[in-house]
């Protein structure tokens, strides 16, 4: 999925700090790092020129423009630039939220309820003031006819209320869920008067009427989407808006490969491209735009976790109900070969589902604490996990991987299978042990491919199968599929969005990012934990927990992240000195015309 960051929440007293009064800004640990009355935040250049069209490339197509529903492909850019939140968020910070649409949020002592107050100044694109009646209006229709991530978070608001034109109340049947509030700070708001309640939920190439700075100007259908910048735009004298913005237009043209929009991005068509392939930034950028410096590769730190990036089990199937069949698929899984061969060695492997964190459990044995939630529950944490002492199987890199298949051989065994004439069935049954590896664009091909090979000299046919991104999508959000490639992006503050990826009422709910099917008491418990802690070293106990939990459960094939967000750019487009916690953030971006 795509990169969303919607759940990257935090807010001031969450870990035992009490919010006395409304604040403008808030942050989960202690007070937010930027001063109270900032100018501009401090990832930007304030004095950035305006002005300018960036075109962007999007693999796949679109047949919607509404993000907050399920039916459809969605267009592009949509909730990044014409839809804003209540609260905005600060990516230098890990847990802080700004005043947005609301001027400020008061939590409550006893945080049961929430109270926001509208920025009196909060206009839509179509002008009309943005009121406590739109703020509930879009908080009914995300409850009862969004996403599931919203339909799930928003059940736990028992009342909703205006206390006037520019307050909003949400009170919560109880304190367990101290992310709650922040999530409703994070919720987009639309206008009442410009939606229609009763089509909501349907695919439409008919605009949202939101708050944002840039307006969805043109429409071609599954071709492109332009979005010009609203010269009113409500906030863009506000310090969250000082020096983001900068383009007049931007524009998303959708390919349908990706070799095609590389070439485009070669040949100016494209401005900027997020390259996520090792093996073509080290050698794919060998071309005259390159060496005469007309196009930039930029290399940005970022500080928040890798995520998880893997193969997915779906265990709702029967080929992968058995846990050490899907550990022995695992042990299959070549990291080094592949690495060396088909990235130039430029990933590193995935230990953890916070990687690069220290949210992470790898290498670390459990604390008291950890010990004490787990103890129900030892029989779904293995020891070695349990102790920091667990790695994943390595190769020596030549491919052959003899050891590690003739360990996967055992395991195997002991889930019921044998070898018949070269392939490996099930001993009771006799039935083939096989399944299909779904994928939507060519670039997984390559290293899907080199996975199912690794799977042969055990008798196991595993076929890659590539469709369109819409049938896809689809597929998706009904499990119908055995195998896929995802990635599960990570934040320092994990939270609600563990229920929809783990829990066990997400793995029967249609369209969760519960993709592996995970029906476990034990994550259950561990994310029950996490939402509920009230203390630094509580949270980050539950979060290891967890951590140990999905290990243990060998629901994925961990595979490997890029340690830099590489970013390849015409020269014309310039960006600030200092890169955000989270990375490089477009909005942030200017054009600067070469004479």
């Amino acid at each position: 999925m795509r990169l969303t960051i919607l759940t990257l929440l935090a807010f001031f007293g969450v870990f035992g700090v009490a919010l006395a009064e409304p604040r403008a800004s808030v942050a989960m640990h202690g007070l937010p790092d930027i001063a109270p009355a900032f100018p501009n935040l401090s990832y930007v250049n304030p004095d950035a020129p305006k002005g300018g069209r960036i075109k962007l490339g999007y693999l796949g197509s679109f047949d919607t423009v509404n993000p907050l529903v399920i039916k459809g492909e969605q267009g592009a850019g949509v909730r990044e630039f014409s839809i804003e939140t209540l609260m905005a968020r600060d990516l230098n910070e890990p847990f802080t939220l700004h005043g947005l649409i609301a001027d400020t949020i008061d939590i409550a002592d006893d945080r049961k309820s929430v109270t926001f107050t509208l920025n009196p100044k909060a206009r839509f694109s179509d002008r009309t003031p943005v009121t406590a009646d739109d703020v509930l209006f879009s908080f009914e229709m995300l409850k009862t006819k969004g996403r599931p991530n919203h339909r799930t978070y928003f059940a736990k608001v028992v009342a909703a209320e205006r206390l006037s034109e520019r307050q909003v109340r949400f009170t919560f049947a109880d304190a367990s869920d101290r992310e709650l509030p922040l999530i409703l700070g994070l919720m987009p708001v639309i206008s009442k008067a410009a939606t229609d309640a009763a089509t909501f939920e349907q695919t439409t190439l008919k605009a949202l009427v939101g708050s944002g700075p840039y307006v969805l100007s043109r429409i071609d259908p599954g071709r492109s989407l332009t979005y010009t910048r609203d010269a009113d735009y409500w906030a863009k004298d506000e310090p969250v808006s000082r020096g983001r913005f900068n383009f007049e237009e931007i524009r998303f043209d959708y390919y349908r490969e990706g070799s095609a929009m590389f070439e485009a991005f070669k040949s100016g068509l494209l401005d900027l491209r997020l390259e996520e392939d090792p093996s073509k930034w080290a050698d794919g950028y060998e071309f005259p735009a390159v060496r005469d410096g007309r196009i930039i590769k930029s290399a940005f730190d970022i500080g928040l976790p890798a995520g998880m990036t893997a193969l997915v089990f779906n265990t709702r199937r029967e080929v992968f109900k058995n846990p050490s069949a899907r550990e022995a698929l695992i042990t299959l899984f070549d990291f080094e070969w592949i690495n060396r061969t088909l990235y130039n060695g430029l990933y590193r492997r995935t230990q953890s589902y916070f990687e690069r964190s220290y949210l992470s459990s790898a290498g670390k044995p459990a604390d008291a604490r950890e010990r004490s939630l787990l103890a129900s529950f030892m029989d779904k944490v293995k020891p070695e996990i349990l102790e920091g002492t667990f790695k994943f199987p390595e190769s020596d890199g030549s491919g052959q991987n003899r050891a590690n298949q003739r360990r996967a051989f055992e395991l195997f065994k002991a889930a019921g299978y044998e070898l018949r004439d070269g392939t490996l069935v099930d001993t009771a049954t006799g039935k083939p042990f096989r399944f299909e590896i779904l994928a939507y664009n060519q670039a997984q091909e390559a290293l899907l491919a080199a996975y199912a090979r690794s799977l042969a000299p055990l008798g196991i046919e595993a076929r890659v199968r590539v469709i369109d991104s819409a049938q896809y999508q689809r597929r998706l959000n009904s499990y119908d599929y055995d195998m896929i490639q995802t990635t599960w992006p990570s934040s320092l503050s994990p939270g609600n969005e563990q229920l929809f990826r783990w829990s066990s009422a997400s793995a029967t709910a249609p369209a969760t990012y519960n993709f592996a099917g995970v029906q476990n008491k034990a994550a259950d418990a561990m994310i029950e934990a996490m939402l509920a802690a009230d203390g630094k070293d509580e949270f980050i106990s539950a979060v290891r927990a967890l951590d140990r939990v999905l290990l243990s459960g060998d629901y994925v094939v961990p595979m490997f992240y890029v340690p830099n967000q590489w970013v390849a750019h015409w020269a014309r487009l310039k960006y600030p000195a200092k890169t955000p916690l989270f990375g490089y953030a477009l909005d942030t971006w200017w054009i600067e015309e070469q004479k």
